[in-house]
């Protein structure tokens, strides 16, 4: 160990402790694992197998290709938007704007796009642009005024609603028709197209499997047993060719789905593979011993709240070119609330410091899953936000759970 280097002693999936082989080991890997809460995503997991296998049960069109495509253009927005919520909560801080943000961005995308004349792109981008300078400002009051995020967001909340009644003006509702904008959710890839994606997902994902183990190897850090190995591979390789079967036998990949999981994908790799993931994690661990090993606390703070906010931007663009308009209800609704709850339910802690990008990925479809099979059953909404709830509340006691057997065991 003690050729390891920096990068390799903070990643995340460092593996410190080297398991006994055998069914014994891995029985007694597991225990230890489960009471000091390090399952990763297995129990979000087996939480989307049990309500999928509900719901398909109670209604065979669940499962069908037509409905799964359907829930996947559901969520792009909820899961895009989490995905920046996901990078807040690591920090142990929250952003209760994200909502307002969505849909001030939106609006002002059509605006500038249906009544100022400007393209697509740029009219997109001047959104983005948008998103980041409000995630700017509130950073700003956050780092340097020392005024709680909470409140700092709060504010945000109710003043960028009342920025997106101003943007729109008296007209309310403003249509989209562009098809740079509406065809971020409306365009599909065909079989070629889907199966060289996917095919290209996989091998991408065991080229970087096999070059993670072989600087792990070189650095002398324990490696992870390869029967894991494998079954991680071809675990990821059914998911994603019969993803792509579903999506082919419908209307084809959606690009939707596509922008979503490479959001995940990018952000995944910045907090786990760069040295901005590794300070983004220290100074959600603890803040105090970060800045005193040189970490810039302020600016991995500034640049996090500004990244959540861009996402939000970007989720209230696909949100908008799924409606195909914008109006005064954009970012409410149940927004914000679904957002946060994807992160926390698909497994980043309340506490900081523990999470990932997937989380959001995983929480969506929890939420969405939820959401889309009820209204299959035609279940009361007020039956839906109770479940969903609970779900909710669920996922925060196991995240306490954990961390009070994580600190329990560092004290032995």
């Amino acid at each position: 160990m003690a050729n390891l280097t920096d990068a390799e002693a903070m990643a995340p999936d460092s593996r410190l402790i080297v398991e006994q082989p055998g069914v014994a080991g891995a029985a007694r890997a597991f225990r230890r694992r489960l009471g000091q809460g390090e399952l990763g995503n297995l129990p979000v997991l087996l939480g989307i197998f049990v309500i999928w296998t509900v719901f398909q049960f109670l209604n065979s069109r669940f499962l069908s290709p037509v409905n799964l495509t359907n829930l996947v253009l559901q969520i792009a927005a909820m899961g895009t938007i989490s995905v920046g919520i996901v990078l807040v909560l690591l920090l142990g801080e929250i952003d209760l704007s994200v909502g307002a943000v969505s849909g001030l961005t939106a609006a002002i995308m059509a605006v500038l796009n249906v009544k100022h004349g400007w393209s697509a792109p740029a009219a997109i981008g001047a959104a983005i642009v948008a998103g980041v300078a409000i995630g700017l400002f509130q950073g700003w009051w956050i780092t340097k005024l020392r005024v709680p995020s909470f409140v700092v967001t709060l504010a945000g909340l109710l003043a960028w609603q009342g920025a997106l009644l101003y943007v729109l003006g008296n007209t309310g509702t403003v249509n989209i028709t562009d098809k740079g904008i509406t065809g971020l959710t409306s365009t599909f890839f065909g079989p070629a197209t889907s199966w060289v994606v996917a095919i290209g997902v996989v091998v991408v994902y065991v080229a970087s499997v096999l070059f993670n183990r072989r600087r792990r190897s070189t650095v002398g850090v324990p490696l992870v047993p390869v029967r894991v190995v494998v079954v991680r591979i071809v675990a990821i390789a059914f998911v994603v060719f019969g993803a792509t079967i579903m999506f082919n036998r419908d209307r084809g990949l959606p690009l939707a789905a596509v922008l979503l999981v490479g959001f995940v994908v990018i952000f995944d790799i910045i907090t786990r593979r760069t040295r901005y993931g590794r300070h983004l994690f220290a100074v959600g661990g603890n803040a105090e011993a970060a800045r005193r090993a040189g970490i810039s606390v302020d600016w991995v703070r500034l640049s996090v709240f500004a990244l959540c906010s861009g996402m939000a931007a970007v989720g209230g663009v696909l949100a908008a070119s799924r409606l195909l308009a914008v109006n005064q209800s954009s970012g409410g609704s149940d927004l914000l609330l679904d957002a946060i709850a994807a992160a926390v339910i698909g497994g980043t802690s309340l506490f900081g410091g523990r999470g990932s990008a997937w989380s959001a990925l995983l929480g969506a479809l929890v939420i969405g899953s939820i959401a889309n099979g009820m209204d299959l059953l035609n279940v009361q909404s007020s039956v839906k936000f109770m479940v969903t709830g609970a779900v909710l509340l669920i996922a925060v006691t196991i995240d306490a759970v954990s961390r009070r057997g994580r600190e329990t065991a560092g004290r032995y």
